[in-house]
Formats: C-alpha cells, sequence, structure tokens
C-alpha cells in the first residue's frame, strides 16, 4: 500500500509535471512557495494553526440570508490552486440555478506544492498538514459567516482532492452528508475509518488512469477496493441494483448503482471507459458531470435519504 512518503515523491513526477504545464500556460501570475501556498483572487482567509488559509466562495445569485442553504466543497488536486480548479470544475451556475454555497479551498504547501494531507500523522505520513481539522474549522467559519443548512455539506473532489475527500468521510463524517471523487483514490483506512453514519459515495473514474490506476496496482489502492467498503459498510450488497451504459460522448460510461441500504443511502460509480485522468466534461462522458454531481448529493443530508 503506498505510504505517504512515497506517494508524494511519485505524484511529482507524474502529476505536477503536466498540471505545472497546463498552469504555466494558462497564467502568469506567481505562486507563494512557502507553506502558506496561495495568491487565489478575490480568496477569503481562515487562520489555522499559524496558516492563512485561503479560499473561494461562490454564493447563489439570489442568495438570501433568511434561507439555511446546502454547502458544496469542491477540491483540486495536488499542485492545484484554488481559482485554477475552479476555472477547470466549475459548478458556479449549478449553485446558481440550484441554490447551494460552493467553497474551493487552497491546499497548504508541502515541498513547494500544494496538497492535501489526507491520512493521519504518523512516521509514513510526510505531511504534517492538520487538514481534517482545517476542514471542520472552515465549516464552521462558513457557517458563521452566511446561513448554512449544517445537515447538508457535502465533499467533493479530484485526484489529491478526491482522497481527501475519502478521509473527511472517515473522519469528519458527523460533519459530511455524503461525498465524491473524481479521479481520486481511497487510502488505506479501514483499521482507523469510523464513521459515525452510512455515507452516501459517488465515484468517477476512468478505466485508463496512469496516475491512479482503476484496478489499482503495488502502491495504490483499486477503485472496487473503495466500492467494497463503503458497500459493506452501508450494507448496500455486493451487486449493484442497478446498471446503464452512457455512450452520448467520447467515451463509453457505465454506471452501477449500489443499494439502498442503511438509511437509504447509496453508492453511485460511473466506469469511464478509457477515461484518463480528468475532472470529466461533458464531450467526454456524453452528460454534464456536475450535474450528476449535485443530483447524487441533493437526494441525501446528514440522515441518509431526504
Amino acid at each position: 500500500m503506498m505510504t505517504y512518503a512515497k506517494y508524494y515523491r511519485f505524484i511529482k513526477g507524474v502529476i505536477i509535471i503536466p498540471l505545472l504545464f497546463f498552469m504555466l500556460s494558462c497564467s502568469t501570475e506567481n505562486k507563494n512557495s512557502g507553506s502558506e501556498c496561495g495568491d487565489n483572487q478575490n480568496a477569503l482567509i481562515l487562520n489555522h494553526n499559524g496558516l492563512n488559509r485561503e479560499y473561494l466562495v461562490h454564493l447563489p445569485q439570489d442568495y438570501n440570508a433568511s434561507e439555511a442553504l446546502p454547502v458544496v466543497f469542491n477540491l483540486h488536486g495536488y499542485g492545484g490552486y484554488a481559482m485554477d480548479h475552479l476555472a477547470y470544475a466549475d459548478m458556479r451556475s449549478l449553485a446558481d440555478r440550484e441554490g447551494f454555497i460552493l467553497i474551493y479551498p487552497q491546499g497548504s504547501c508541502l515541498d513547494g506544492n500544494p496538497h492535501w494531507n489526507s491520512f493521519l500523522s504518523g512516521p509514513d505520513n510526510k505531511s504534517d498538514a492538520e487538514d481534517i481539522d482545517f476542514f471542520s474549522a472552515l465549516i464552521d467559519e462558513i457557517s458563521s459567516t452566511y446561513n448554512v443548512d449544517l445537515e447538508r455539506v457535502y465533499f467533493c473532489g479530484y485526484s489529491n482532492g478526491g482522497m481527501m475527500s475519502y478521509a473527511l468521510a472517515c473522519a469528519l463524517s458527523e460533519r459530511v452528508a455524503a461525498m465524491g471523487s473524481i479521479s481520486g483514490t481511497m487510502l488505506d483506512w479501514p483499521e482507523v475509518c469510523a464513521p459515525t453514519h452510512p455515507m452516501p459515495v459517488i465515484i468517477f473514474h476512468g478505466t485508463n488512469d496512469e496516475v491512479l490506476p482503476y484496478e489499482g496496482n503495488s502502491e495504490w489502492s483499486s477503485v472496487p477496493y473503495a466500492v467494497n467498503y463503503w458497500t459493506e459498510f452501508n450494507e448496500l450488497g455486493a451487486t449493484p441494483s442497478q446498471n446503464q451504459t452512457f455512450s452520448g460522448g467520447s467515451r463509453l460510461v457505465e454506471y452501477e448503482t449500489y443499494g439502498p441500504g442503511l438509511n437509504q443511502v447509496s453508492l453511485d460509480l460511473y466506469r469511464v471507459i478509457q477515461g484518463e485522468h480528468n475532472w470529466f466534461d461533458t464531450s467526454t462522458l456524453g452528460f454534464d458531470m456536475n450535474e450528476a454531481l449535485w443530483d447524487f448529493f441533493n437526494r441525501y443530508d446528514i440522515n441518509g435519504l431526504r
């Protein structure tokens, strides 16, 4: 299983080089190389453990402070920045239409690169960022500033952001109503994963992902590993209750849903045939992934099916 020391050496070589090329081709802004990664335009700041942590907030256009709204946190991948991820995984028009608050937080720096510490501290963990506690504090900050429905807080993320979403489902489940992973993986949590309630999970992953392989390898857990864990925990059954194939995009998409199980929650898996390490767009899938994420989240609150 992948340790954090190996994880960051691997990620630097595989993810950060193409990501830096993308970022440099899109922006000439300099990024901070210290532990306070940031310099996102229009960012708000939460000081956590002595670090100024940035986050971007989008309020729906008709935001009314008298109405408690759900919140979606959307997390960038390793080496990413919140404002670039917002442009790449833009859910703002969806938030306007559906009426939810949207948060793009910024990871802190590890060896000069933004990251999420998606595991507990220990000898194999190169990062000492307290990101689980950071997200708890950020939920407090958001809910003290805006009118938030604390029973409807959702997390999704890309790559390392997907890893972090799994971590929060394990270690901050009392504040997480549902989670989504896009081209992410679940680290070796089962011995310490202790959710306080059944957890709805939605997964998008390509079968040709060379960074975090769908079937896993000697260093990464597989997508079926995560599916098996959450189907067992939520008592969803070992076989899908529904199957469907989408062929309207450039890649075939095999959809499976498991459950419902405890508290009527489900797990939805979208297997993107020949899909790579991406936040998938409509031309690839033939449907809007952002809408699929929200439609899934919107079915649940902290108590299960709404």
